[in-house]
């Protein structure tokens, strides 16, 4: 037998190894798009494949695949998803044609597994066509967009967990730092007094409306336009089998998939990635700002503001003996950029389709997976490897405090104004504090002056000493 099997297409012969599970189409695939040495994200191949399976079942239950077919390519599907035949998925994630290349590789190796199933041999589409058989009542339009959405709900699901167990561990830092008065600073600048506590409960809740936000638009992704074939008018597709299809695939995956009531639309508007995409960017912004504030308070150890500990990781230099850097937190500010980059990239994408059909969804699947599985991994190593072991030297939150002489404006409704920026003035000049003037020249009374700078009493609402 030969080590090679001959294929034809509409554009001609090509020799194939009888090694691979992939036909010509996929061939003609890796000779066009040879582009960015990364292949297609195998969670949409999975996700391919279990479409395959939904409307292979379907086909089998109407009769319209015998079901010595449908058995053997269900056998390949479970295969597939099982983890062999990885190696057989080689398209690039940069591609034209909206999937089709894709598709194609999915439906030329589950075609000729399927063959080898059935005890022949690969290439004898006699037996099991990738088109025919393995692809009846499909287009690539309504396959690849059915499972981007059900790629991208799956990974959702544990973005959204990851970001919940953020929340929690910021919640256990805000109440175990609750009593710590510390520097506030706005445009880097001493401000206000803040507990620790505080600064950390705020990083909660902007985490906490990232969660929500990404646990609810999961409904947004739930409507696929399976059944409805190329342009979505459902040509070549039973009104049976498409009824039947998104029921089958719903009980497949345990997703709440739903058959959209006009699948036109939702086979050439790509606007709910893009939904979706905004608001994995708001996430990353909120990280971004999180990972880079805790940089700022954790910089030093001797020339930097070093109120906050960060847990050392790794050694941070090749040269300079003894130094740690915040690489996590370095690691969770690219992250977000590169999340950042990918919504720019899924916007243009999807604002680009003509007509009937966006051209391209590949890019748009690839920048979507790979932020939703980055941000997962950066939010589970921030949370693991940072904040659950951050500490607070409080040490140097009293000296920073002390020496900022921003405790002055808590005696402005005593004094006003003028007056405590007059103090404020010698403060500076004498590098002596504000409470010691106050007190030596008895402009406050010591019991006033202890309600005054009460911690409580300088981060609650309403004017220090009368809460």
């Amino acid at each position: 037998m030969d080590d090679f099997r001959i294929e034809k297409d509409i554009l001609g012969e090509m020799k194939i190894s009888n090694n691979i599970y992939y036909g010509i189409n996929t061939l003609r695939s890796i000779n066009n798009f040879s582009i960015s040495n990364k292949k297609a994200n195998y969670k949409i191949i999975t996700a391919i494949v279990t479409v395959k399976m939904a409307c292979t079942l379907a086909n089998k239950k109407l009769n319209y695949l015998t079901s010595e077919k449908a058995d053997a390519i269900i056998t390949a599907c479970n295969k597939i998803l099982k983890g062999e035949f990885i190696d057989q998925f080689v398209t690039d994630s940069l591609q034209g044609g909206a999937g089709t290349s894709t598709n194609m590789n999915v439906n030329e190796v589950l075609s000729n597994i399927a063959i080898e199933v059935l005890g022949g041999h690969k290439g004898n589409y006699s037996i099991i066509n990738p088109i025919d058989d393995v692809n009846m009542s499909q287009s690539t339009n309504d396959v690849y967009p059915t499972a981007m959405r059900i790629a991208a709900i799956k990974l959702l699901r544990t973005t959204s967990d990851a970001f919940s167990k953020l929340q929690d561990a910021l919640q256990i830092k805000e109440n175990q730092f609750a009593n710590i008065l510390k520097l506030g600073r706005t445009e880097l600048m001493d401000a206000l007094p803040i507990m620790a506590g505080q600064q950390f409960g705020a990083y909660a809740r902007a985490i906490a409306r990232d969660r929500w936000r990404l646990y609810k638009v999961e409904e947004r992704l739930r409507e696929t336009n399976i059944g409805g074939t190329a342009i979505g008018t459902g040509m070549n597709a039973s009104q049976k089998y498409i009824f039947l299809v998104t029921d089958i695939l719903q009980d497949i995956t345990g997703l709440g998939l739903s058959r959209s009531d006009f699948p036109i639309d939702t086979t050439q508007n790509m606007d709910v990635f893009v939904e979706v995409s905004g608001l994995l960017k708001a996430a990353a912004v909120n990280l971004m700002k999180i990972s880079n504030d805790i940089r700022l308070l954790g910089s030093g150890p001797s020339g930097g503001i070093g109120e906050l500990i960060v847990p050392p990781v790794q050694a941070g230099s090749s040269i300079m003996a003894g130094k740690v850097n915040p690489v996590i937190l370095e690691m969770v500010a690219q992250v977000s950029m590169k999340v950042i980059a990918n919504d720019t990239a899924i916007t243009l994408a999807a604002s680009s389709g003509q007509l009937e059909l966006n051209a391209f969804a590949p890019i748009i699947a690839d920048s979507i997976l790979d932020s939703l599985e980055i941000l997962k991994n950066a939010v589970n190593t921030l949370t693991d490897k940072c904040i659950i072991n951050i500490d607070v030297d409080a040490k140097n939150c009293s000296i920073n405090l002390e020496n900022s002489n921003v405790l002055v404006t808590a005696l402005v409704p005593y004094i006003g104004y003028d007056k405590a920026s007059e103090i404020y003035k010698r403060s500076l000049l004498e590098n002596r504090p504000v409470r010691y003037i106050i007190e030596t020249e008895q402009i406050l009374g010591k019991d006033l002056l202890d309600k005054i700078f009460n911690p409580l009493s300088l981060t609650s609402p309403g004017i220090p000493g009368k809460n």
